[in-house]
């Protein structure tokens, strides 16, 4: 099989548009095929019209507008000779057997030989699917089952035949690793393959034992929830995301594929509640509500939750759960209690830990991969055996014998020793056979946990720590909660400039954390203003202004790294950088306004440079500035890494790794390649537009206002904002220093900081996480 260069998918629904969308964020072009509407004018319909919601769906599919403009639509009557033009062929049709083999025959008369075809199914087995199929067909076909919504779900189930070319196998799921930035989990052809066969059983354990119970759904998604690492939506939450007309089909299918005694068919059960649900609409989210619903009658906006005993809707209630206090520090507290709430925990959890156990080797090789399975396809914390691992598998043991409920001989074999150890520096899994196996990481994938096991940090306080990741090339990491940023953070950063020259070659800044750094610590800087503490408030500013510019200028290449969000002060240290890599999933902006402040360690010095320096814009310092003030005053926030670059948050030589797991190592050898012959940059001066570009500035924020776009303490900021980016009284023909500007914009932080306003939009930010409109 030779490289991918174009992908067709077949099946413009929602996982294979969405598929669609995915393979053109990552720069492939993709031909989106689906029937022909009967009657309809437009015989491409179907696709188009895929095409077109996901322009506009929230959240998005695309990661930029410019990525739609790579899907090619068309339809299966017409268009599919147009598949020997494609590389890689996804089917993602009706999960119906008939359907799918017809498609395929059609699709082996026009593919080009040696092209793989795979399928998206979620229940069929692969064997079944290539049943009387030609040869030639088997040996090019697998199964990648995709995850909804497949731009932000990181799993790739693939399964391949015994007649399956592995060359194929390997050229898909490295493509679909590196390009799709997905994390590849191989299955066995086992029914349900290992994330949604652990996953259903769990929900419907859920469900079932809720009821039994005598639970609410809030309750039963509070127990189910955040104590054991798995998000807020519980079980019911998540039926109703993935939508209670799904379930019953999977589960069904599970029903017929698995055998009698196989544990799973001991919790089905009909439920007419869900049935009666289903029959009246009420399928979740995407229906007119589904566990939970929003009440709109009357024009009002009331949460409810159903009543699971009574089927009828009531007010939604907060669970008031005293066993849920210690659950975070004392699982087997909460599993013990003798309480409906600790008895629902042990029931659902004690069954589904010891299900997993039974899936080695049938659904997969190893726990490693089942665990991998839950966590990046259900969300989960950990997965099922590092769950097991915090338990206890002593105590597991000892419950379910004691429930009369059996032990999997995998969870015998993890008496006295757990499932996971570190062992030699590197963290080992215990196998079916007993013995212990490393966990191998894909060729390419650096992870800073591996290092963070096998080493100690050069450097460590409070907030961040310094690690050395090889080949002369060292990581600072945040470590503070939302990885924000205080004098800790830039205390480190002052010791990591001054040790790197002459022992390292270059710095990467990365964290492994859910977000790269939410900005400052808003917390701190509240309690100091409480006390009066101005000058403590300056002097963080100072700090930071002072750090950021030893790190531009430093005499070595500095690489941000960000994912997730990266905002305010983190937006900042990555506008200092001399480069940018970052995950395709990176949200950066400078947010201060959202609180009443304007950016203050050189955010508006940065992007005025962008802003000028880039040739998007006319010359002159007034367009620049007019833009940076649209940014920053709206409290813009990208929303991809593509979208940073059209921002200018990142700049168009910025890079963009798709899969999380190889952000590090992409860094790595960028900070490594600037090395080669680097040279700090050059100081620059800034033409501002002065007094009459202020004045502008601010009658723009006061259309705003007149329309009821904006509040008077927004007027005081875009003020405040406009004076920094202004330059204030500066000539217009009088370039600034780049000191100058970051005198302005402290200056005019804290003028802003002591005000009222401010100081409540920050209080209920921290309190709400949700911007105040004062």
């Amino acid at each position: 099989m030779q490289t991918i260069r174009k992908v067709a998918v077949i099946g413009a629904g929602v996982m294979g548009a969405g598929i669609a969308a995915q393979v053109a964020n990552a720069g492939i072009p993709v031909l989106l095929l689906d029937i022909v509407p009967p009657g309809a004018a437009d015989r491409n319909a179907l696709a188009a019209g895929a095409v077109a919601r996901m322009l506009k769906t929230d959240p998005a599919p695309f990661m930029s507008p410019a990525a739609a403009r790579l899907v090619e639509v068309g339809n299966t009557e017409d268009d599919l000779g147009r598949l020997a033009e494609c590389d890689w062929i996804i089917e993602a049709v009706i999960e119906r057997l008939d359907v799918k083999q017809a498609l395929y025959r059609r699709i082996e008369a026009v593919r080009r030989p040696g092209s793989a075809v795979s399928s998206n199914t979620s229940t069929i087995p692969l064997a079944d699917l290539v049943a009387g199929l030609p040869e030639s067909f088997a040996r090019d076909f697998l199964i990648t089952h995709f995850f909804n919504p497949p731009r932000y779900m990181r799993l790739l189930e693939v399964v391949s035949g015994p007649g399956t070319d592995a060359a194929t196998v390997a050229d898909v799921s490295r493509f679909a690793d590196v390009a799709l930035g997905k994390n590849i989990v191989a299955c066995k052809d086992s029914p349900g393959f290992i994330a949604n066969r652990l996953g259903t059983y769990w929900l419907q354990l859920g469900v079932v034992e809720a009821m039994d119970a005598g639970l609410t759904v809030e309750e039963a998604d509070a127990i189910m929830g955040r104590p054991f690492g798995i998000p807020k939506t519980g079980i019911f939450g998540l039926i109703d995301l993935v939508g209670l007309d799904l379930m019953p089909h999977i589960n069904a299918s599970l029903r017929r594929s698995l055998s009698p005694a196989d544990p799973f068919q001991a919790a089905q059960r009909d439920l007419p509640l869900v049935a009666r649900m289903i029959e009246e609409g009420y399928t979740g989210r995407k229906g007119k509500g589904g566990f939970y619903r929003l009440n709109r009658a009357g024009g009002g906006k009331v949460k409810e939750a159903i009543d699971l005993a009574s089927g009828q809707y009531r007010r939604e209630r907060k669970a008031e759960l005293p066993e849920l206090a210690e659950a975070g520090r004392d699982l087997r507290a909460l599993l013990a209690a003798a309480t409906p709430a600790g008895r629902y925990a042990w029931r659902v959890i004690g069954q589904t830990l010891a299900y997993a156990a039974r899936l080695v080797p049938e659904a997969a090789d190893n726990i490693a991969d089942i665990d991998a399975a839950m966590r990046l396809g259900y969300n989960w914390k950990w997965g099922p055996f590092e769950l097991a691992d915090r338990i206890g598998a002593d105590w597991l043991i000892e419950r379910l014998g004691a429930d009369g409920l059996e032990v999997p001989p995998l969870l015998r074999l993890a008496a006295g020793r757990g499932f996971y150890r570190v062992g030699n520096g590197r963290r080992q899994a215990l196998g079916p056979d007993g013995d212990w196996h490393d966990v191998v990481r894909p060729d390419g994938v650096l992870l800073l946990e591996d290092i963070k096991r096998a080493g100690k940090p050069l450097l460590k306080n409070g907030g961040a720590a310094l690690w050395d990741i090889g080949d002369g090339v060292v990581c600072l990491e945040f470590t503070g909660k939302g990885n924000s940023l205080d004098e800790t953070v830039l205390s480190l950063l002052d010791e990591t400039i001054k040790l790197v020259p002459g022992k390292y070659k270059a710095l990467v800044i990365y964290n492994e954390g859910k977000h790269f750094s939410v900005g400052a610590n808003l917390g701190l800087a509240l309690f100091a203003a409480n006390i009066a503490a101005w000058g403590e408030v300056e002097n963080l500013v100072r700090s930071g202004q002072k750090a950021y510019q030893a790190l531009k200028y430093a005499p070595f290449p500095v690489v941000g790294a960000p994912s997730g969000m990266a905002l305010g002060g983190g937006c900042e240290i990555l506008l200092h950088c001399d480069a940018v890599q970052a995950h395709a999933e990176t949200y950066v902006g400078l947010v201060e306004c959202g609180v009443g402040l304007v950016p203050a360690w050189g955010g508006c010095k940065e992007m005025l440079t962008r802003w000028q320096t880039e040739g998007r814009l006319p010359k002159g310092p007034m367009p620049a500035a007019a833009k940076v003030f649209e940014l920053v005053s709206t409290a813009t926030v990208s929303k991809s890494a593509a979208d940073a670059r059209e921002l200018l948050f990142l700049r168009a030589g910025d890079g963009i790794t798709m899969n999380r797991d190889r952000l590090l190592a992409d860094a790595k050898a960028r900070a490594l390649a600037l090395a080669a012959d680097y040279k700090p940059p050059a100081p620059r001066e800034i033409r501002l537009p002065g007094p009459a570009g202020r004045v502008a500035m601010q009658m723009a924020a006061e259309g705003f206002r007149r329309r009821g776009l904006a509040t008077p303490h927004d007027l005081t900021v875009a003020e405040g904002l406009a004076t920094v980016l202004s330059g204030n009284g500066a000539d217009i023909l009088d370039p600034l220093g780049e000191q100058a500007i970051l005198d302005l914009e402290r200056e005019t932080f804290m003028r802003l900081a002591r005000t009222a306003p401010t100081l409540a939009r920050i209080e209920h930010m921290l309190e709400t996480g949700k911007p105040l409109r004062n």
